[in-house]
């Protein structure tokens, strides 16, 4: 691995993935919407543009040996053609891409969101089949595009899929802000009985198994055209690790109580109510919110480990330390 590119090298799991390869000497070019000061400082080279513009990606491609796309439209709300354009022809454009410009690798983060079948998984594996009904575009457009690029593993270009559940750590912009935000206001209700097992993931952790799966790719070549689950070294309770992260923070913990049955409802009512009258304003409460808030999904990472040697690098309580020391020093 010399010449690689990231795509999504701005957000959370791209940006620490490339400031750990240029710590390994690699030469990064980043694909983002934006540029990004912080990294340029360190070497990197950004290229402004819309992953969903074919000849922004052809032109990313030119002199790369290794592609991690971690580019993606996240969230649980928003219109069909948004997640079809970013995560379904975004990602055919960077399949394109590498076999026009001769790339070897090609390592694909993508969600186990993509096995969630509105049903509790209890350490399932990567035997377990994409979801048949999905609720939300997230998901299902993440589904497809990993399908695309474990289709595409061959001779020329070798591709494998990572898999991350709840992605945190100091400086993420996303889950855990929000999460204290709503805290802090007293918003937050358990949804279910409050004893759902996740499987979370520390950001090293996440950045550890992609680059594990590229000099995987780059070896043996046994993980090609596979995905692979990550996490901890095991899952938590979510609700009881929320309100841990609250005490440590002096936080009220979450007490309230809401069945899934009513909150799957609240969501259906709300998706219904804000498709007509405010599209553009997420709901409070959606069915598959209700669902990922009061479901046990956590899986085995056997596979993981026996393929590329993944174990967790930063423990849950190393991490839970980082993480309330960084959120202390920017309240």
């Amino acid at each position: 691995m010399n010449k690689v590119l990231v795509t999504g090298g701005g957000g959370f799991v791209g940006a620490t993935l490339t400031k750990r390869l240029r710590e390994q000497n690699c030469q990064v070019t980043v694909l983002g919407r934006h540029r990004y000061p912080h990294l340029e400082a360190l070497g990197v080279t950004c290229r402004v543009g819309d992953i969903g513009d074919r000849a922004v990606v052809h032109d990313s491609c030119d002199g790369i040996d290794t592609v991690f796309h971690v580019a993606a439209k996240a969230g649980i709300w928003g219109p069909w053609p948004a997640y079809r354009h970013t995560n379904i022809e975004g990602t055919a454009n960077v399949l394109a891409a590498c076999k026009a410009h001769g790339v070897s690798r090609l390592i694909y983060t993508s969600t186990p969101s993509v096995v969630f079948d509105r049903g509790d998984i209890n350490g399932g594996d990567e035997s377990l089949p994409y979801a048949s009904r999905f609720l939300c575009h997230y998901a299902r457009s993440k589904a497809i595009a990993e399908r695309m690029v474990l289709a595409e593993h061959g001779d020329g270009l070798k591709t494998c899929a990572i898999r991350p559940h709840l992605i945190w750590g100091p400086e993420d912009p996303h889950l855990i802000p929000r999460l204290v935000e709503r805290g802090r206001q007293g918003h937050l209700k358990i949804v279910g009985d409050g004893h759902n097992r996740v499987d979370i993931s520390y950001i090293d952790n996440v950045v550890h198994a992609h680059l594990l799966a590229e000099k995987c790719l780059a070896s043996s070549g046994i993980c090609g055209g596979k995905a692979y689950f990550i996490g901890q070294e095991r899952p938590v309770e979510l609700w009881q690790w929320i309100n841990d992260l609250f005490r440590h923070l002096q936080i009220a913990p979450v007490s309230r109580q809401v069945s899934r049955k009513t909150a799957y409802l609240a969501g259906l009512l709300l998706e219904t109510f804000h498709t007509v009258f405010c599209p553009a304003k997420e709901p409070k409460m959606t069915r598959f919110l209700a669902e990922q808030l009061s479901r046990s999904h956590f899986f085995s990472h056997a596979r993981a480990e026996r393929d590329f040697g993944y174990r967790p690098v930063v423990s849950l309580e190393e991490g839970q330390r980082r993480l309330v020391s960084w959120l202390h020093d920017h309240q």
